[in-house]
């Protein structure tokens, strides 16, 4: 996507890496919407702490930055010996997938990485594999998220107000995004509409990440709170809602997403507004039975307990100057604490449908469609009839 920084326009991904430097390249979402910064990981567990600490967040972009971790670990690796070498992969694996939990499309993209790699006779030929894998993996977050938007954008028609979530928009992938994918889209073949943007408490992604994304690409758009939502269905004011995944389980439909999004289907369902949820093919989870087995991360209490944020006076020396420090503020109770869930599971019988880079389908048809799925998430193509 083009960024405006500086008077100047320019196409950034979310995600690269610097094969020079054995480094990770990622644009720090911490410090968005004040300041627009690109940071680099240059040690695998470096990079493990940045998904860990939300420098980079959402379902494909901490894939492709896993996929890049386990390549960038296994270059590091000293010596000649395959079995030392195997352990370290394990190793590297291990440590990348623990940073979040409940995303499944990390372990997608290590998993190919490591299917990959086991091609290579020697060590130098496996640490070549994993980091052409890790780019193919980039490369075909891209173009699901291309292709989701071809599918989702009939979805969008002239005048339309759509409600979104979190962000699962260009940030959250290495480009275009899941969610935001049907609305670029849409405005692309011309189509005029609103959204309106859930804050999206506590980390307020929806008000900081997709709100600056819609500002970038120029979509109208408005910030609401979170509990506004009902009210702006119940006098029919929202036509459409979509929203990303971070795990969606192949077997039930069952979808895992920002915590938040369970209440929004059920405002959804109750007020007839259609409900869909788009995802790339690596965010389905083939082998859980039931959503009930997701693991819901936990995040700190200190995101429930305050906000991150700049002071009137940082930023208007912010725009006359670099980035200004962001500050942390208390709003709770001095005494009180939080629990802070991450995410929530949402049933198949509230979402309307899920967009995919092969078509929109019943949350129940995963299952019926899965040697369909898989084979194009293989291959890149369709099964013959």
């Amino acid at each position: 996507m083009k960024v405006k920084t500086e008077g100047r326009s320019r196409d950034y991904r979310t995600v690269t890496f610097d094969s020079r430097n054995n480094a990770v390249r990622l644009i720090d979402q911490r410090r968005l919407p004040h300041c627009f910064e690109l940071t680099e990981t240059k040690e695998f567990r470096d990079t493990a702490h940045a998904i860990r600490d939300m420098v980079v967040r959402g379902a494909g972009a901490i894939a492709a930055t896993a996929a890049y971790g386990l390549a960038q670990g296994v270059a590091a690796f000293q010596g000649t010996g395959l079995r030392e070498f195997s352990q370290h992969t394990r190793r590297v694996f291990s440590i990348l997938a623990d940073a979040r939990p409940t995303a499944i499309d990390p372990i997608t993209a290590m998993r190919r990485v490591m299917d990959v790699l086991k091609r290579g006779r020697t060590v130098d030929e496996r640490k070549a594999l994993a980091l052409a894998a890790a780019e193919e993996f980039a490369e075909e977050d891209v173009r699901h998220c291309q292709a989701i938007g071809r599918q989702g954008s009939r979805l969008i028609c002239d005048g339309m107000t759509v409600l979104t979530h979190c962000n699962a928009g260009w940030l959250a992938f290495v480009d275009v995004g899941s969610a935001t994918a049907p609305l670029y889209a849409a405005q692309a073949e011309g189509r005029k509409f609103r959204v309106l943007c859930d804050e999206t408490r506590p980390r307020c992604q929806g008000a900081s990440l997709t709100a600056w994304e819609l500002a970038q690409q120029g979509i109208e758009h408005r910030i609401i709170a979170d509990n506004a939502a009902g009210h702006f269905m119940q006098r029919g004011a929202i036509d459409l809602v979509i929203v990303g995944s971070d795990r969606t389980v192949g077997r039930t439909g069952e979808v895992a997403n920002k915590i938040g999004t369970y209440s929004k289907a059920v405002l959804a369902h109750r007020h007839r507004i259609p409900f869909y949820v788009a995802i790339p093919l690596s965010t389905i989870d083939w082998e859980l039975r039931s959503g009930k087995q997701i693991p819901i991360e936990e995040r700190s209490e200190d995101e429930v307990l305050g906000a991150w944020g700049l002071s009137r006076s940082s930023g208007e020396a912010n725009s006359r100057s670099r980035c200004a420090r962001m500050t942390y503020v208390r709003i709770a109770n001095p005494q009180s604490t939080a629990l802070n869930p991450g995410f929530d599971v949402t049933p198949p019988e509230l979402i309307t449908g899920i967009i995919t880079p092969l078509g929109i389908f019943n949350p129940q048809e995963l299952w019926e469609r899965r040697r369909e799925l898989r084979a194009y998430h293989t291959t890149g193509s369709v099964l013959a009839p």
